[in-house]
């Protein structure tokens, strides 16, 4: 019984690490990296703040997790916690905040009618889970297959539309849009690495909400070990 209780004590001590030390840090980067670009000419880096349609967006997006079960407000945030414990717990929902803005604005469209559209579709689709019955690992396998379709349509798609040199993409849509003005399609190019940059940010904020379910599944068990004991 006593190595049981040892052995669930570290488990309990790595659990502390990942939700107090780990989590923020990923998020954080995530938060800091999700705005960040490469310019084209002269490869220097820009930095793009959140448009408010993100925070929106994020806000339904911090929704869905309590809805989900991925954040339980009521035992990260209660009057039983330390006071350093609720501290800790309300930095970790403001990097989850953050990082949710800032993830949508790295595979959002910088600006133009595509940038309106991409909105539109996150809203649309954020909106109509609010009222859908499903658990945290469905919202995550959505999650991953909303921000990579998003991934795939801005930088490998829209970037052989908006390239320099022109893709095989461009002349179908110079064909397909004549009627349309260049300015409600425009938008800035950036360097191929703004996408590497993109598809990292992406993956560490995906994987931090896998983390995060993990995370609360073990601390849920390993609660339950110290209460049977």
């Amino acid at each position: 019984m006593s190595e049981e209780l040892a052995i669930a004590s570290n488990k309990l001590r790595n659990a502390s690490l990942v939700k107090y030390l780990l989590l923020p840090f990923m998020f954080l980067s995530v938060a800091l990296l999700g705005g960040l670009r490469v310019s084209d000419g002269t490869h220097a880096f820009a930095f793009m703040p959140p448009p408010l349609i993100t925070l929106v967006l994020s806000v339904l997006l911090l929704l869905l997790f309590v809805r989900g079960g991925l954040i339980e407000l009521r035992s990260l945030l209660s009057v039983e916690n330390p006071p350093l414990t609720n501290i800790a717990h309300v930095w970790l929902l403001i990097t989850i905040f953050f990082a949710g803005a800032q993830a949508f604005n790295s595979v959002l469209p910088e600006h133009g009618l595509l940038h309106w559209l991409f909105s539109f579709f996150f809203l649309w689709t954020l909106w109509n889970n609010q009222f859908s019955s499903f658990d945290a690992r469905r919202l995550l396998r959505s999650l991953a297959v909303l921000f990579g379709t998003a991934f795939v349509f801005k930088y490998m798609l829209l970037a052989s539309l908006y390239s320099q040199d022109g893709g095989w993409l461009k002349r179908v849509a110079g064909a397909l849009l004549s009627g349309v003005t260049v300015g409600t399609l425009d938008a800035p190019v950036f360097a191929p690495a703004t996408g590497y940059i993109s598809f990292f940010t992406i993956g560490l904020y995906i994987a931090g909400l896998v983390l995060m379910g993990f995370d609360h599944q073990r601390a849920d068990q390993q609660m339950a070990i110290y209460d049977e004991s």
